[in-house]
């Protein structure tokens, strides 16, 4: 009877053993898909908050379709939580917008499609709009490694940009984030 017992000890200890495994190896498959998704953006290292101080030389939008302390959805997802979140808008500008690709100065794999980068947080890059493959330094230290880095520059939009307050969809506070474009919010219904 007692090796019985004995047995049946084993069983489920070995039994209980297996769940936790499966379960471990489940948290690590998701935690690792969430890197993944994260570094295939490029934004794994982005700060989402900022001190709200623009660069010099960026013009406030005259009318925007977003205005200063209304409130919109985010309908972009270039970072986790981003996507459904409800901005307040914080401010509104009249620029030339960029998504770029880089090396971090910093070292690390290439960022590709950064969004966004706006003219006046480039380097000696003149006053005209850069075309796509054109190369510059910015200035701009969104993520960690981007200050100071050459970037070449995927996409160019003259449009109004957003610095925007909001929550991420799993709770955290991002203030003065910068940027957001006009087509990346939605009304608030």
């Amino acid at each position: 009877m007692q090796k019985k017992r004995h047995g049946l000890f084993l069983l489920i200890g070995a039994l209980l053993f297996a769940l936790t495994a499966c379960s471990d190896e489940k948290e690590e498959t998701a935690d690792a898909e969430k890197v993944e998704r994260a570094e295939g953006t490029g934004h794994e290292h982005m700060d989402m908050s900022s001190s709200g101080e623009v660069p010099e030389g960026l013009k406030e939008a005259e009318n925007p379709t977003f205005e200063v302390g209304s409130k919109a959805i985010i309908v972009s997802d270039h970072m986790e939580g981003m996507k459904g979140a409800e901005a307040t808008i914080v401010g509104a500008y009249s620029t030339t917008v960029y998504a770029v690709s880089y090396t971090p100065t910093t070292g690390g794999d290439k960022v590709e499609n950064h969004k966004w980068v706006i003219h006046e947080e480039l380097i000696d890059a003149g006053e005209k709009p850069l075309a796509p493959g054109a190369e510059v330094k910015t200035d701009a230290a969104h993520m960690e490694g981007m200050a100071d880095a050459t970037v070449t520059i995927d996409t160019a939009e003259d449009t109004t940009v957003y610095m925007v307050d909001f929550t991420t969809t799993d709770g955290q506070e991002v203030k003065n984030h910068k940027w957001v474009t006009e087509n990346e919010l939605s009304p608030v219904k």
